[in-house]
């Protein structure tokens, strides 16, 4: 069990700074907060050996020709925490749910070739008669998550978050002509996927190339919108107590509207366009049970378009940004 921290300004501006921008020094950090280095550094370690935040290099699927899919399990109740802790345990998985009263996951992954996606869907999960049902959906656009951070760590002002951003490279999102990775590509996003923060020296290592040619490697694939940087952060560490996962029916005509509509809420902490009959994938983290209602009659109420909704309680979460988390 992780012990929750007590948080002061310091703290929480520098969540919010790497949010900006995950490997901005903490010297510029520093600058920005009106603090000494060396406290933003001790901050820093404190908060990450704690478990409670990391940075995380990701790939952005599209630009690599990777498939994004959403999937929902129903499971018999004496196997939903194994399957979910094996699908936890898989390099294509980014995040996974254990939802309502322990009979449902719900998963995200990130497939390079169709054969990978068959080897999961067709083989793995089908193999298994605890497995009661499965559903699973392309992800064809991201209104609120990765590079569009969950708002509820904005802490800092315009200005602030300006001067950070001044040195953050950041490239077209899911656009221009697709990319590959090589073999040296892949292993330091694979180290960057462990630790955003890795020193140019500890990826020079893994990938055999001189650290002049790795910072020069992760600003190109910066530039090109294949890599960027994430700040995971436990919601319950600000406060944020309930966490759940909302399907909705839209009618395509008002899908991209309500899409952006939902971007808006401080709520969402991701919202995503999929296949299938429930077209708009959200998650969203409140402060309690009277927010989480409040949230669902007041703003999801306000939004003409939703046909159906379906709301999935989050009851734990086994993997976040492509880290398993401790149980």
């Amino acid at each position: 069990m992780m012990e929750i921290l007590e948080l002061d300004d310091v703290d929480r501006g520098l969540m919010h700074a790497l949010q900006v921008d995950g490997r901005a020094s903490f010297n510029r950090i520093a600058e920005v907060l009106g603090v000494s280095d060396q406290r933003v550094a001790r901050r820093y370690r404190r908060l990450r050996s704690s478990g409670m935040l990391r940075v995380v290099g990701v790939v952005d699927g599209r630009r690599l020709g990777y498939e994004s899919w959403a999937i929902r399990l129903r499971c018999t109740p004496d196997a939903a925490v194994s399957i979910a802790e094996a699908l936890a345990r898989r390099s294509d998985t980014s995040w996974v749910h254990l939802l309502s009263g322990g009979t449902e996951i719900s998963s995200g992954t990130l497939h390079r070739t169709a054969k990978e996606r068959e080897s999961l869907l067709l083989d793995k999960l089908a193999r298994t008669n605890r497995v009661l049902s499965v559903s699973a959906h392309r992800t064809l656009h991201t209104f609120v998550g990765g590079r569009i951070g969950w708002s509820g760590l904005a802490v800092l002002a315009p200005d602030q978050v300006a001067h950070l951003a001044a040195d953050r490279i950041n490239g077209p999102r899911g656009d221009g002509e697709r990319l590959t990775l090589g073999p040296g590509d892949q292993a330091m996003v694979d180290a960057l996927s462990r630790d955003g923060r890795a020193g140019y020296a500890d990826l020079a290592a893994v990938t055999g190339w001189s650290e002049s040619t790795v910072k020069r490697r992760m600003d190109q694939l910066c530039a090109a919108g294949a890599l960027f940087f994430d700040m995971d952060v436990l919601p319950t560490l600000l406060g944020y107590q309930v966490e759940a996962q909302l399907w909705m029916s839209v009618p395509p005509a008002e899908l991209d509207a309500t899409g952006r509509a939902l971007a808006e809420h401080p709520e969402v902490a991701f919202a995503g366009a999929t296949t299938g009959p429930t077209n708009l994938t959200v998650s969203i983290v409140c402060r309690d049970d009277t927010a989480l209602y409040r949230y669902l009659t007041d703003s999801v109420g306000a939004l003409p378009a939703i046909r159906h909704i379906e709301t999935g309680p989050i009851i734990r979460t086994m993997k976040r940004a492509g880290a398993v988390l401790p149980g």
